[in-house]
């Protein structure tokens, strides 16, 4: 499959944004943390809260450091000794964590990515590191998997992708209708994933455990 036959590079649009005449400090973000507990009824000068501004932008950082990372980057490196293998390969159970774009609430699960080969292979990691790239920001958990799909197709060049993501919102389990053990399925496929159908219910059953009805 041709990366021209992808259309836009999903994986870096975003919308237009009204942006400050400068840029936002750490500083700024530990402002608007203490503003923030303030409005919840509290005293951020007290000790118990008295770090907890630059904490929490510290935490920020790391949740969503996928807004730093290029997913071309992390896909350059491949490898050709192949050993002729011709099937596909599966990562099953990638764990990650992300949040929500609405409620900034978190959204916990697995990422199971599929692709077959063109001729190069990718180091493992990679495609987990690939997973973090987008679950580090905020998401909706469709466009993560679409992302994710995409980036692989479109960095790594193979005869098509496969991802299904399941996890748990909770925006819906803390909040709102407080529904608890809800799994949203979302899945993306491209190139021969997607034309051969028993290709696709393959990757199914091998995350699964059994073929769509």
């Amino acid at each position: 499959m041709s990366t021209a036959d992808l259309g836009p590079d999903i994986s870096s649009l975003s919308r237009k944004l009204t942006l400050p005449a400068r840029k936002i400090s750490r500083a700024d973000a530990e402002e608007a943390v203490k503003t923030l507990i303030i409005w919840l009824g509290d005293d951020p000068s007290r000790e118990g809260l008295h770090e907890t501004p630059a904490r929490v932008t510290k935490a920020f950082s790391e949740w969503f450091s996928g807004y730093q990372q290029n997913p071309e980057k992390i896909l350059q490196k491949t490898f050709a000794e192949t050993g002729h293998y011709k099937e596909p390969v599966i990562l099953r159970g990638i764990r990650f964590e992300s949040f929500c774009e609405h409620h900034m609430a978190p959204i916990t699960g697995v990422a199971h990515i599929s692709y077959l080969p063109d001729e190069k292979i990718v180091g493992l990691s990679k495609l987990a590191r690939i997973v973090d790239v987008y679950a580090k920001r905020l998401q909706v958990q469709e466009r993560m998997t679409a992302q994710i799909a995409d980036a692989v197709q479109r960095y790594l060049n193979p005869q098509g992708v496969a991802v299904m993501i399941f996890a748990e919102h909770h925006c819906m389990s803390t909040r709102g209708v407080r529904k608890h053990d809800v799994d949203t399925i979302t899945s993306q496929y491209t190139g021969v994933f997607r034309a051969d159908t028993a290709l696709k219910a393959q990757f199914i059953q091998m995350v699964v455990g059994h073929p769509p009805e």
